[in-house]
């Protein structure tokens, strides 16, 4: 067997993988395949797509809190903000996400600055991340030691488990529930708790690497990096505590930073969410996990022009990202052109609108039957 391409249905191109690891090719020669310039990183352009991020979410910031009355009248106004600097605001997520992978520029004392500052203004700790983001990268669809929207085997008690809620609940309603509880309070769950991360490394918290939580995510020097991490972020807190203080409301607060906040953070698990998850891409056991199988069961997505803008370009060419995550964005179109054209049978990619990508992934992606080739969601989630 080997992985070839076969679209699901007439609306979609997303391929069928079946596996035989003696036709891939190695990790040396799809890292060949992209143009070295490719990871060329410019300093000053990397910075230039930073300050447009930053500019565009301050300033949208400033103008709802001078002009915006915070009435009730005047609550789909503020939804309407929240949702807009949200979304302008993943931009400066992804600039810090860049950081992390070392992409932003050859000076890595500065990127960690700026990766630093960013992601603690928007309450991420930014090395606690670098860490575990750098594991989903390195086992990415691996079902054990993979980090992120690791699926739920239904051999397991909470596999079953699902399976009992979404058979009770109906498959629109369970969807519906699953949407709303990942998008909201996922990426919180995901930084306290570990939740969808690898069996392998049990209940981690970015914020305190040591007991009770396991201390298998952060070795070493990554303990301390991760107390470094915490003081960003509770400096972030304090300036907010302040605010609140001198404007003796938190009203301001909630309405100028809160509301975006959210918005971001479900951007992030949109993206992460889609990338990684459809119902015919497997994820492997170690007996069947490779590097190369793993960092092609990445998916493309059509996020249009707007939010390829806005975003850099995060989820349109995230099957390069995962080849490489050293590629800057503004590299990343010619990166996937030539993977794309080096190796059609490999590279996932699927038109569906976002939103009903979404749904069917919510509805249909949410416990793992073993099969043929690894394990894949098994539809509605019945056995």
């Amino acid at each position: 067997m080997s992985i070839v391409m076969e679209p699901q249905d007439a609306s979609s191109g997303l391929q069928r993988a079946s596996d035989d690891s003696q036709t891939l090719p190695t990790r040396k020669q799809v890292l060949a395949a992209i143009p070295e310039d490719c990871f060329d990183r410019s300093t000053l352009k990397s910075s230039l797509y930073m300050v447009a991020s930053i500019v565009m979410t301050v300033g949208c910031g400033v103008l709802a809190y001078l002009f915006m009355p915070m009435t009730w009248a005047w609550l789909p106004a503020w939804i309407a903000y929240a949702a807009v600097t949200g979304t302008i605001a993943t931009g400066c997520w992804v600039v810090a996400h860049e950081c992390g992978h070392r992409a932003f520029s050859k000076h890595n004392w500065y990127q960690d600055l700026v990766g630093f500052t960013l992601h603690s203004a928007l309450l991420v700790p930014y090395f606690s991340w670098q860490r575990s983001h750098a594991l989903h990268h390195a086992r990415t669809n691996h079902m054990d030691l993979g980090e992120t929207f690791v699926p739920t085997r239904d051999t397991t008690a909470a596999g079953k488990a699902w399976i009992r809620w979404q058979e009770t609940m109906g498959d629109e309603a369970f969807a519906v529930v699953i949407m709303v509880a990942r998008l909201l309070v996922g990426w919180p769950a995901y930084l306290l708790t570990g939740a969808s991360g690898g069996p392998a490394r049990g209940m981690t918290n970015h914020f305190w690497p040591a007991k009770p939580f396991s201390a298998a995510m952060f070795p070493g020097k990554w303990r301390a990096k991760v107390w470094l991490s915490d003081l960003g972020v509770l400096a972030t807190l304090g300036l907010l505590g302040w605010w609140a203080y001198a404007e003796g409301s938190f009203l301001p607060v909630l309405a100028v930073f809160v509301g975006p906040y959210l918005f971001t953070n479900a951007w992030l698990v949109l993206y992460t969410w889609l990338q990684h998850t459809d119902v015919d891409v497997p994820h492997f056991e170690e007996d069947e996990w490779t590097w190369v199988k793993g960092a092609f069961m990445t998916i493309d997505r059509p996020y249009g022009p707007v939010f390829d803008f806005l975003h850099h370009r995060i989820g349109s060419t995230h099957v390069a990202h995962h080849i490489d995550a050293r590629i800057p964005h503004y590299n990343a179109v010619r990166a996937t052109e030539a993977l794309k054209s080096t190796f059609p049978d490999l590279y996932l990619y699927d038109p569906t609108p976002i939103h009903k990508a979404l749904w069917k992934v919510a509805t249909h992606c949410n416990v793992v039957s073993k099969a043929d080739v690894g394990w894949k969601f098994n539809g509605k989630t019945r056995v």
